[in-house]
């Protein structure tokens, strides 16, 4: 998988999750890959990309708010943000941002 995701033209949308971590690392990374897997086979998904040093940022890429919302309600990823609230994380927070514009090399 690319590090930086390709995306189409604006406008879309980004979701951006960051976090903390706990030192629970019973299935997390199980769970993390998964779920990469499961949002890669939804309606609306564009891309994600990832990075964690101390603070966790994980920025996944839809076509439109609704596609997100159905993500957020998937079964499977409300088990993983249960586990998440409490095992995993410390601290998180959720962000939904429209994208105007983007460019790059």
């Amino acid at each position: 998988m690319p590090l930086i995701a390709t995306t189409p033209e604006p406008p879309y949308y980004a979701v951006i999750f960051t976090s903390l971590r706990t030192d629970v690392e019973d299935g997390y990374d199980n769970m993390a890959t998964r779920m990469v897997e499961l949002a890669s086979q939804q309606p609306g998904f564009l891309g994600v990309e990832s990075a964690r040093n101390e603070v966790g940022v994980t920025v996944s890429y839809w076509a439109d708010l609704p596609s997100i919302k159905a993500w957020k309600a998937h079964a499977e990823h409300q088990e993983a943000q249960r586990l998440g609230h409490q095992q995993w994380y410390k601290h998180f927070k959720t962000r939904i941002a429209k994208v105007e514009r983007d460019y790059g090399i």
